[in-house]
C-alpha cells in the first residue's frame, strides 16, 4: 500500500511545476486547511502537483514529503546561494545590526545573495550577517554537532524550525545538513534510515535509538539528544535515564538501534 506522505493519489497529480517557499516558515498540511504534518522554511524547493481552492499540493525536494501549502506561501523556484546555519537568524533592513529586523529566519532557510560584503549578504528579504550563513551545498560532517544547535528549542509536534521542532525534525535537520538522505517522520526514519544493529550493540556517537513514535540521536556512549514531549524541548539526556523515563511514561521500550552512514 502506498504512503500518501510520499505518494499521493495519482488522480491528484495534475501538475509538475517547480517552486519555492516564499515565507519564513509554513506548515505542510495533510489536507487543505487540515492538520500540520511537517514544516518547510524559506527557500525550500517544492514541486507543485495540484491546485485546490487556495492551496497547492506539493512534494518537498529535500525528502519527497507531500502535503498542502497555502498558495500565498509559494513563489517562483530559486537558486539559493546560502543557507542559515544558526538556530535562528535575522534579516535586517540595512547592513547594520542596529537597523530594524525584517524577518526571522530558521536554521536551513535558503537564501539567494544579491550582493555580498565581508559582513553581510544582501537578499530580497534584507541583510543577513555572514556569521549566520554558509554557502549552499557546503555540508557539515557530524550530525550530533548539528543537533546540538537546537538545544533548548521548544518541542513542537511536526515542527522543523529553530522556533519549534519535534524528534524526527531534529534528526532530519542533523542528517540533511551532513548530506545524509533522511525522511521526515520517525516511522519512515526507522524503516529507511541507517543500518539496523543487533540488540546489545554498544551505542556510539550518531547512532539512532527508536521507540514507537520517537527517535533520539546518540552523542556519546552514555548520552543522547532529542526533542521530546517529556521535557517539551530539545535536551541532552543520559541514555539510561531516557529509556527508563520513556518506559515509565508508557512510551514502551527501544524498538530499534540503527547506525547512520558516514557523511561523504
Amino acid at each position: 500500500m502506498s504512503d500518501p506522505r510520499t505518494t499521493p493519489d495519482a488522480g491528484l497529480v495534475t501538475l509538475n511545476e517547480p517552486a519555492a517557499v516564499a515565507v519564513p516558515v509554513v506548515d505542510l498540511l495533510r489536507a487543505p486547511g487540515g492538520p500540520r504534518d511537517r514544516q518547510l522554511t524559506l527557500g525550500a524547493g517544492v514541486t507543485i502537483l495540484h491546485r485546490a481552492g487556495g492551496h497547492v499540493l506539493v512534494r518537498a525536494t529535500a525528502d519527497g514529503y507531500c502535503g498542502y501549502l497555502p498558495d500565498a506561501a509559494i513563489g517562483p523556484a530559486t537558486t539559493p546561494t546560502h543557507q542559515v546555519t544558526t538556530r535562528l537568524a535575522h534579516a535586517y533592513a540595512r547592513p547594520d545590526i542596529k537597523s530594524p529586523e525584517t524577518m526571522v529566519l530558521s536554521f536551513g532557510s535558503r537564501l539567494t545573495a544579491l550582493s555580498e560584503t565581508a559582513v553581510f549578504i544582501e537578499t530580497s528579504h534584507g541583510f543577513v550577517p555572514r556569521q549566520q550563513v554558509h554557502q549552499a551545498g557546503v555540508l557539515a560532517s557530524d550530525p550530533a554537532c548539528v543537533a546540538a544547535i537546537f538545544e533548548g528549542t521548544p518541542y513542537l509536534w511536526g515542527g522543523n524550525t529553530g522556533s519549534g521542532i519535534d524528534c524526527s525534525g531534529l534528526v532530519q535537520a542533523a542528517c540533511l545538513s551532513c548530506g545524509i538522505d533522511c525522511p521526515g517522520d520517525s516511522d519512515q526514519q526507522q524503516a529507511h534510515l541507517g543500518t539496523l544493529l543487533p540488540e546489545g550493540t554498544p551505542p556510539q556517537r550518531n547512532d539512532l535509538l527508536f521507540w514507537k513514535g520517537h527517535v533520539a540521536l546518540v552523542t556519546d556512549d552514555a548520552t543522547l539528544i532529542h526533542a521530546n514531549a517529556g521535557h517539551m524541548r530539545v535536551r541532552f539526556e543520559p541514555t539510561d535515564d531516557a529509556i527508563a523515563r520513556i518506559m515509565a511514561q508508557d512510551g514502551g521500550p527501544v524498538t530499534a538501534h540503527k547506525r547512520l552512514p558516514v557523511p561523504a
